[in-house]
C-alpha cells in the first residue's frame, strides 16, 4: 500500500520521536536546553489518559489485544501514546490499541508525547493511521470519511488527498453508509462483503435492500449469484419471493469489457454496466439520488443548469 498523503500539520503530531526501551528501563529526560518540552517523553498515570470520541475505529478484537499485551509485558511500549491535554486529562491522539493493551496488564503509567491539536487533525491522523494499518473494518472506514466531509465541510476530492486514496474509493466507501443498519451490521461482521453490499445498494429501497442482504446471509450466496437475486428482485418489481437462488448460468465475458467495466464503476464510484457487440452498445450509470447524479455530472463535465 502505498504512504498516503499526510493533511498539513500531521506529520508534525507523528513526530519524530525515538523508540522507547521496554517499559522496566529507566526514560531519560531531554537535556535541560531542550527547545520545546512538549516533544519529550513522560510518563502519565494511565487512569489520567482518555480515549477520543473522533477515533474512527471502534471494535478492537480481543485476540489481537492480548496478542499485544503479551509482547508489551516482554518488551514494553516500544513507540509512545501521542496525546493532547484536554479538560485535565489526556486525550489519545493515537495508539488507543496500546492504551487498551496497557489496560489488561494494569500498567500504573505509559509513556506519551503531549502535542497540540485541533479537532479535525485528530481524526486526519487516527484515520491515516488506521488505513496504514488496514485496522478498519468497511463501515469504520466509511464513517470517518463521513465525518470528514461533515464536521469539516470537505469534499470527497479534499478527503481522498488527505488520507492517500482515489476519490472513487471515498465515494464507494462512504455509499456504504445508505445500507439499512441491520445490514450494516452484516458488512461489520463479515457476513457480507463490500462486493454483495454494493450489489444490495442496486436495489432502491432500504426493505428490498434488507430482504436481500438476509437472503444473501440465510443461503449463503456469493457475488455472482447476490447479482442473480437483485436482478430477480428488480424483475419482479423487488417483491421478495422465498424460493432457493440459483446459481446464474455462466456467460462467457470479454475480458477487456470486464476491466472496462470495472474501471467505469471505480470512475463514477457507482454501478455502471457496459452492453457491447461488434462496435455498438450503451453505457448504463446508475445513481441513487439527486446528490448522485449531480456528481455523476461533475465528473463527466457536465452542468445540469
Amino acid at each position: 500500500m502505498s504512504k498516503p498523503a499526510l493533511g498539513r500539520g500531521l506529520g508534525a503530531l507523528l513526530g519524530g520521536s525515538p523508540p522507547l526501551a521496554p517499559s522496566s528501563a529507566p526514560v531519560l529526560s531531554p537535556p535541560a536546553a531542550a527547545p520545546d518540552q512538549r516533544e519529550r517523553v513522560q510518563r502519565v498515570p494511565l487512569s489520567h489518559i482518555r480515549p477520543s470520541a473522533l477515533q474512527p475505529r471502534k471494535d478492537f478484537a480481543a485476540e489481537s489485544l492480548q496478542e499485544l499485551a503479551d509482547s508489551i509485558r516482554e518488551q514494553g511500549i516500544v513507540q509512545p501514546l501521542i496525546v493532547r491535554e484536554r479538560g485535565g486529562f489526556f486525550e489519545l491522539i493515537a495508539g488507543e490499541r496500546r492504551w487498551r493493551a496497557a489496560q489488561l496488564l494494569n500498567l500504573p503509567e505509559v509513556p506519551v508525547i503531549t502535542r497540540e491539536a485541533d479537532d479535525r487533525a485528530v481524526l486526519e491522523l487516527a484515520l491515516i493511521e488506521n488505513l496504514q494499518r488496514e485496522n478498519l473494518n468497511p463501515l469504520e472506514e466509511a464513517l470517518g470519511y463521513a465525518q470528514l466531509g461533515q464536521q469539516f465541510q470537505l469534499t470527497q476530492e479534499e478527503i481522498a488527498v488527505k488520507v492517500g486514496k482515489s476519490r472513487a474509493a471515498v465515494a464507494n466507501a462512504t455509499r456504504l453508509l445508505k445500507l439499512p443498519a441491520s445490514a450494516q451490521n452484516f458488512l461489520r461482521d463479515g457476513r457480507i462483503s463490500v462486493g454483495h453490499a454494493k450489489v444490495i445498494l442496486g436495489l432502491a429501497d432500504a426493505i428490498s435492500q434488507l430482504h436481500a442482504a438476509e437472503r444473501i446471509v440465510k443461503e449463503g450466496l456469493n457475488v455472482r449469484q447476490a447479482e442473480g437475486l437483485v436482478a430477480k428482485l428488480q424483475a419482479r418489481g423487488q417483491k421478495i419471493s422465498g424460493e432457493p437462488v440459483q446459481p446464474r448460468a455462466l456467460v462467457p465475458v470479454d475480458a477487456n469489457l470486464a476491466r472496462l467495466e470495472e474501471k467505469m464503476r471505480e470512475k463514477f464510484g457507482t454501478k455502471v454496466h457496459l452492453k457491447y457487440a461488434q462496435g455498438r452498445g450503451a453505457v448504463e450509470i446508475s445513481f441513487f439520488s439527486d446528490a448522485e447524479l449531480q456528481r455523476v455530472l461533475e465528473i463527466l463535465g457536465l452542468n445540469a443548469d
